[in-house]
């Protein structure tokens, strides 16, 4: 069985995690020895930690793990679980007193469908990082991806599930560009080939029809009842190009073209829209536009097939379980 997902990047492990029975988890990125990162963050609603070391004029270089959860802010605890499985294995930046891991990440709201006091924590994040390898990536309602819904403009009762998804894409090159997204959006997931709404906002809770989110703003002049984090995409691309700082925070920067291509509306104030750029690789000379072009296509695949595989959860209806598994566009 090929590998079409993030970890056909060589050195590159994913671990997914989450709570038993409960809509709720977590995913890691684990780059052996680590990887140098930049990141860009578009949504007026973020909740990240790890980023201010990534700013190309901070000293750290690199990180060593990288996650996304759900559980808001409260899932942040994730990574002292990521922390301490780093540091028993004697990986992170060298201090005169030991590893210091470097550990990034961000989170998404779900708490409106993991209603439970039971939220991703540290074991769960250590969890993770004793689950990731290097075999494919599921897609769909996995780590955090689990309780990941998209459309949500009129309501949960009226929104569908979002997912997590990942691919890989290798031009003749020899670049490569991998990219893992977990879509939480407020807006609608748009399949930008066929410019059709695959997942999002419904005329009803009992409808299979799509209200257009974009339509639902149009009608009114404030949009209330949103709490915070409410929504949000987050993701990673990794390359294959040797990449400093200053460099792959443009790529991130041209990365989220393909969240805007893929999830309308995006970057709204009820989204923390956030992308990391990872460099983990020696093909020397790449210029970043290239780079960021490629990922920009990487991430846009990646948002698609999140949600074409996302399972229903109770009453909210997902793709993969209305349909089954649709294939994710060819590059």
């Amino acid at each position: 069985m090929s590998n079409e997902t993030l970890t056909a990047m060589k050195g590159i492990h994913v671990g997914h995690a989450h709570i038993p029975e409960i809509a709720t988890g977590c995913t890691v990125i684990l780059p052996e020895g680590g990887a140098v990162a930049g990141v860009d963050i578009r949504g007026g609603a973020p909740g990240t930690v790890g980023t201010d070391g990534l700013h190309p004029l901070n000293l750290v270089d690199r990180v060593h793990g990288l996650f996304f959860t759900g559980g808001s802010a409260f899932g942040l605890s994730v990574a002292e679980g990521i922390r301490y499985f780093l540091k028993e294995r004697n990986l992170g930046f060298e201090t005169d007193h030991g590893v210091v891991p470097i550990v990034s990440g961000a989170v998404i709201f779900d708490l409106g469908v993991n209603t439970t006091e039971l939220l991703p924590d540290s074991a769960l994040g250590y969890e993770a990082c004793e689950n990731a390898s290097g075999n494919p990536v599921p897609d769909g309602s996995h780590g955090a991806g689990r309780g990941a819904t998209v459309g949500k403009i009129c309501g949960l009762e009226r929104a569908m599930m979002g997912g997590v998804g990942s691919v890989h894409l290798r031009v003749p090159s020899g670049l490569e560009v991998g990219a893992i997204m977990v879509v939480n959006a407020f807006g609608d997931v748009v399949d930008p080939d066929q410019n059709r709404i695959i997942a999002g906002c419904r005329r009803s809770p009992e409808s299979l029809e799509f209200s257009n989110t974009e339509f639902e703003m149009f009608e009114r002049l404030q949009i209330n009842g949103f709490s915070t984090l409410e929504s949000t995409v987050v993701g990673s691309v990794i390359t294959n190009a040797r990449l400093n700082k200053t460099q792959l925070t443009k790529v991130a920067q041209m990365a989220h073209d393909g969240l805007a291509r893929t999830v309308r509306p995006s970057h709204t104030l009820f989204d923390g829209d956030t992308i990391f750029a990872l460099s983990h690789g020696d093909l020397d000379p790449v210029d970043p536009s290239v780079v960021g072009s490629l990922a920009a296509v990487a991430v846009a695949q990646a948002i698609l097939k999140g949600v074409r595989h996302a399972r229903s959860h109770e009453n909210i209806p997902g793709l993969g379980d209305l349909y089954g598994p649709l294939p994710s566009n060819d590059f």
